[in-house]
């Protein structure tokens, strides 16, 4: 089968999702796939200039090296908003000549502007158009006077989809109510690498690294650094019980918006040694900064609408490491995961700290990490693979 997948995101620098991971392992069964993705970081990364060109990434591999992808990635005009609208023509040209030279069976599309023209053009030229949802789309569009306009064209990608895929329960909640066809909208979750992700993995080199003690108490996070995100909330409730709580580090691997911030506050409140961030860390090091922890955080605003329906790819790499996770009452992630599956929950981010160490101290630790590995024993990516290629073939 040959699949097109089309994302408003970048495929290159970003670290592994969800399509990343089944476009891999799709590969891997013998599918040939091709990737339309947006430079998404050109505002703050690479270079200064006024329009870019198109550009061929070719053998591109995230997770297994015999995956490789050919990631094409038309040119746009880099000027805010004006990108959007130079998209409209460059990424329309893109898409028609993939249509005409890749011959797809099959296209998969994310995101909002470019899922739109994929949808047109799939139906223009009678290819099956799947919508793969990982998030509220409009809810992720930077300018919020543009999230109204998304949310119309969202919509109308869910009523016109041959297939949605979500992956999760309240995603696909959401959907529906959007004016997706219940009986055309399945659920794909997200999966594990249980090779990669166990909790005999060893992070001992990553504490030793880090200047991190045998009793230190490790809470973590990893991902993009939003300002949404909780973790300026927690580093200023480590910066009240510094003296009390010395060997209580918060450890931040990624970068993102807030990461100037939370140097500010490393600097500013004396926690050089306790709070520890990283930058962004290469893919094939991530289960070493796992092993390194003891509490996951997942401390992220719960007002924040982007939070309301999703659940992050990371949360079952966490649970999977056999540690507890702390988050805020994310709806999404309560619909997943329930009470008592190794998931401790608190109203806002600044709760996160106080909750963390009650369960140090009551010696909980590693009885709700049995429960977090637990419950995502099954989410292996072997059978996930399988339901997802099960949606595409019966489509083509």
């Amino acid at each position: 089968m040959r699949i097109l997948i089309i994302q408003d995101t970048d495929w290159i620098k970003r670290y592994p999702g969800q399509q990343h991971h089944l476009a891999e392992r799709l590969i891997l069964k013998g599918h040939e796939i091709r990737v339309i993705d947006y430079e998404i970081l050109w505002r703050t990364e690479g270079e200064k200039e006024l329009f870019s060109r198109r550009h061929i990434f070719n053998n591109v591999s995230k997770i297994f090296k015999d995956a490789r992808i050919t990631v094409i990635r038309p040119g746009i005009l880099k000027i805010p908003v004006l990108d959007y609208v130079s998209m409209l023509f460059t990424y329309s040209r893109e898409i028609k000549r993939q249509i005409k030279e890749f011959k797809p069976d099959i296209i998969v599309s994310h995101s909002i502007l470019t899922n739109y023209l994929a949808m047109r053009f799939s139906k223009k030229n009678d290819i099956p158009f799947i919508f793969h949802m990982t998030d509220a789309q409009h809810t992720i569009i930077p300018f919020k006077l543009l999230q109204p306009i998304g949310k119309i064209i969202e919509s109308k990608i869910l009523k016109n989809a041959d297939r949605l895929v979500t992956i999760n329960e309240k995603l696909r909640d959401y959907a529906i109510k959007m004016g997706a066809n219940p009986d055309e909208t399945y659920v794909v979750s997200a999966g594990i690498d249980f090779e990669r992700y166990n909790s005999n993995v060893d992070g001992s080199e990553i504490r030793k690294q880090y200047g991190i003690e045998k009793n230190d108490i490790v809470l973590f996070f990893m991902g993009w650094l939003y300002h949404f995100s909780g973790l300026k909330e927690v580093a200023l409730e480590l910066a009240k019980i510094k003296n009390k709580k010395q060997n209580v580090k918060f450890l931040i691997v990624g970068d993102g918006d807030a990461f100037d911030d939370l140097q500010r506050i490393r600097e500013e409140r004396d926690l050089d040694g306790q709070l520890i961030l990283t930058g962004k860390q290469p893919y094939e090091k991530i289960p070493e900064f796992l092993a390194s922890a003891d509490i996951f955080l997942l401390p992220a605003d719960p007002t924040e609408k982007i939070m309301q329906d999703i659940v992050p790819i990371k949360m079952y790499e966490y649970m999977a490491m056999r540690k507890p996770v702390i988050t805020t009452k994310l709806p999404g992630v309560i619909t997943e995961f329930g009470d008592d599956q190794g998931v401790i929950y608190v109203d806002k981010p600044k709760d996160v700290l106080k909750k963390a160490i009650e369960l140090v101290e009551n010696e909980k630790v590693t009885e709700y990490g049995l429960k977090a590995r637990g419950f995502v024993e099954i989410y292996n990516w072997g059978d996930i693979v399988k339901d997802f290629e099960g949606v595409l073939e019966e489509l083509t």
